[in-house]
């Protein structure tokens, strides 16, 4: 596995209960570091973008206006298989069908209200980074921690 970047969203759902914080904590302590971070209101034509491969879907017009109707928090993290693991901590889309322990298992139940967007892949990362945040948005930062949170010899496969 190698050092990686995805995109979490907020969703406004997860805004507006107050889970902002809660749910950023959990991304934090699992030793991924945050390189961006934004409050904003996502536009229509953003929706559409982000969206646009559930353009022909019944759920599609439902799901921009969800999106749109109130800010959401855009995060860029950073960590050694990042994608992955911001996926199992997410946990299934249904609130309903959600693993206890997971963010959506703990504190959803709605089929429509999921909480959280996670990127799937490293191409779909690097695509939605790119919408939402700018080049000089992202940051390039050491974080003390990551001395603590990887061990440079199991990462880098040369146990003896």
């Amino acid at each position: 596995m190698s050092m990686e970047r995805t995109l979490i969203l907020l969703k406004p759902d997860a805004v507006q209960r107050g889970l902002s914080g809660k749910i950023l904590a959990r991304f934090e302590e699992k030793g991924l570091k945050i390189v961006g971070m934004k409050l904003m209101q996502m536009s229509q034509e953003l929706a559409a973008q982000h969206y646009s491969a559930h353009k022909e879907k019944p759920f599609y017009k439902g799901l921009v206006s969800f999106m749109t109707s109130s800010p959401i928090v855009a995060l860029a993290l950073e960590g050694i298989g990042a994608i992955e693991i911001c996926r199992k901590m997410m946990g299934a889309t249904f609130g309903s069908k959600a693993e206890p322990g997971t963010i959506r298992g703990d504190f959803g139940v709605s089929n429509s209200f999921n909480l959280v967007h996670g990127s799937d892949s490293k191409e779909a990362a690097d695509k939605e980074l790119g919408l939402f945040f700018k080049p000089e948005e992202l940051l390039e930062y050491n974080l003390a921690a990551f001395t603590w949170i990887y061990d440079p010899v199991e990462e880098l496969g040369q146990q003896g």
